[in-house]
């Protein structure tokens, strides 16, 4: 016998969460890796002294060139990432970054996703570029759902296919 349609089934909770992310725990993890690659750059350490006083402009030039190839293809492949994620997975980036930047808390999730869907655009990778701790706030935020530890040292997100597990 089944249950009228107004009741929830039985072997769930009349208040069972729905799911948390659409998006997979390892591509978040993946992209916040790639944002502290990115984040790094300005943390390079340069050399205290310098070896050859009249060279080292032209040593300058060939760190900064080297740099900017290296920021190019981090930031190519950022954009490649999460600019290919169907947009509830992009909305999810946003308010996992809103949710641990704001100190709120797992029960403030549903809110703050529907306020990141409400305001989403296609700059969503410029707007977690531009963001000041990006990384950290993503890991928060994560951290917060209780889906902190699951971080899987990948080297590529896993791609989306169209199908939901």
């Amino acid at each position: 016998m089944t249950p009228p349609a107004d009741e929830p089934p039985k072997n769930e909770p009349p208040n069972a969460p729905e799911p948390a992310l659409s998006i997979p725990v390892d591509t978040v993890y993946f992209i916040i890796d790639k944002l502290r690659e990115y984040d790094s750059r300005d943390m390079l350490a340069e050399p205290v002294e310098d070896p050859c006083p009249l060279e080292s402009e032209d040593v300058d030039v060939l760190r900064e060139q080297e740099n900017e190839y290296r920021d190019a293809a981090v930031l190519q492949e950022l954009h490649s990432v999460i600019d290919d994620l169907p947009e509830d997975q992009q909305v999810d980036l946003v308010a996992l970054t809103w949710l641990g930047r704001d100190n709120c808390s797992a029960t403030d999730w549903r809110s703050i996703r529907e306020e990141a869907a409400m305001a989403h655009n296609a700059r969503t990778t410029d707007y977690l570029l531009g963001t000041s701790m990006a990384s950290d706030f993503l890991e928060e935020g994560l951290s917060t759902l209780g889906l902190s530890g699951e971080h899987a040292d990948t080297e590529q997100p896993p791609r989306y296919t169209g199908d939901t597990p």
